[in-house]
């Protein structure tokens, strides 16, 4: 599990709002400061210390895990019901952007005051401590060796549904808690959807198949995305050409974006180079996005964002060039600000020269003798059920 972070928004909070409390209620934020998820109930940060209020259900295994981690948890019950509890306080931060309005108005019963604790929330969790890394790291690490071990069991005829389920159960099998969202398998022109609906289309020789998807690891989240070939019809030369620069662009950005740089900087990065090879029409969206507990978080790697990286932030890298109706690439990794580089969390690498080969803690699978990937081509060596499957990682 990762450390609570009560302790530590909370002081942040104090700073900002001058509040007496934080208090929270959704999933992901009373994992984020109490460390522990549950249904229903609360966390809260005071100066006396950090608190999960929760029921029968999960009271043995909070107090078991937390207990020594110095987080007090509190049975639930008539009288410490948030709007009971609160009353203790003259002002409280709460995020907003998380509580309904019919919660707030009963919140508000307590009679005290109260802030917003968005901003300080989202700030203490753009930067990751060590234990966050680490969970990122294990859930990069689960992702990619599901994926290895998925891609020989790929047969022609199989539809997206089958490959995303086959998928999701190498990654549950290996560790990961779940996914990080549904998996998106698109096979051919449905590629050029950025966020196609994985469906029922069958895999047919010569398709491209994209594949975008993460999994769970201590509750923090991975997320990449794959493109390949299933076989090579020979008619995908302008495939391979806008492959390699998708590539191209993705690895310059791995190589020149550094801490003290903007969020908008880095997708400029990514946007110029693809723009100056003729694709910066196909290319829509954002470079990239932040990634924690939520799939979603900040820093946005945006087009004109103005948020300034730092160590400790993790976030996605995933140029992509969309031709609709014929086809679709994007090539993303998760990655960690540390020393103030840029650094890929998913996966470790051998490299000679310019091949470069998964390498995994144990090599459980053999995968590493049977894939290995050529830097900016689409060169595959594995045979797969009779046809080449082109891979480049």
């Amino acid at each position: 599990m990762t450390e609570p972070q009560g302790n530590k928004v909370y002081k942040r909070v104090l700073e900002e709002t001058g509040a007496d409390a934080l208090f929270v209620s959704d999933e992901t934020y009373k994992r984020y400061v109490a460390g522990f998820l549950t249904e229903g109930g609360y966390a809260l940060a005071d100066k006396s210390g950090t608190y999960l209020f929760t029921d029968a259900r999960y009271l043995e295994a909070a107090e078991k895990l937390l207990t020594p981690l110095g987080v007090h948890v509190v049975e639930s019950n008539k009288e410490n019901r948030a709007e009971e509890y609160l009353k203790k306080y003259a002002k409280v931060a709460v995020p907003f952007s998380e509580i309904t309005y019919a919660e707030f108005l009963n919140l508000q019963k307590s009679g005290a005051l109260f802030a917003d604790a968005t901003g300080a929330l989202r700030e203490c969790a753009k930067v990751k401590t060590e234990g966050e890394l680490t969970a990122i790291a294990r859930a990069c690490d689960i992702a990619e060796e599901g994926l290895l071990k998925t891609l020989p069991q790929i047969k022609e005829g199989m539809t997206e549904r089958e490959v995303a389920a086959l998928l999701e159960y190498e990654m549950r099998a290996l560790g990961a808690d779940g996914t990080s969202f549904d998996t998106i398998v698109a096979f051919g022109a449905a590629a050029a959807v950025p966020h196609h609906e994985t469906g029922d289309a069958k895999l047919k020789f010569g398709d491209e198949i994209l594949i975008d998807f993460g999994c769970k690891s201590f509750g923090y989240c991975s997320d990449m995305t794959r493109t390949f070939l299933f076989g090579d019809d020979k008619k995908h030369e302008e495939f391979k050409k806008a492959y390699a620069c998708v590539l191209a662009a993705q690895l310059k950005v791995l190589d020149e974006l550094k801490a003290g740089m903007t969020g908008g900087d880095g997708d400029k990065i990514a946007r110029d180079y693809l723009e100056a090879h003729g694709y910066g029409k196909y290319f829509p969206h954002s470079l990239g996005h932040g990634i924690g507990l939520k799939i979603h978080e900040f820093p946005s790697i945006r087009r004109g964002g103005e948020e300034v990286l730092a160590d400790g932030m993790v976030f996605s890298d995933e140029p992509g060039v969309y031709v609709a109706g014929e086809y679709g690439i994007r090539i993303e990794d998760t990655v960690t600000m540390k020393n103030g580089k840029k650094q890929k969390s998913t996966g470790r690498y051998e490299t000679d020269g310019d091949k470069i080969s998964f390498v995994s803690d144990e090599d459980k699978s053999g995968l590493r003798r049977e894939f290995s990937f050529v830097k900016g081509e689409i060169a595959g060596t594995g045979v797969l059920h009779g046809k080449t499957l082109y891979v480049v990682f």
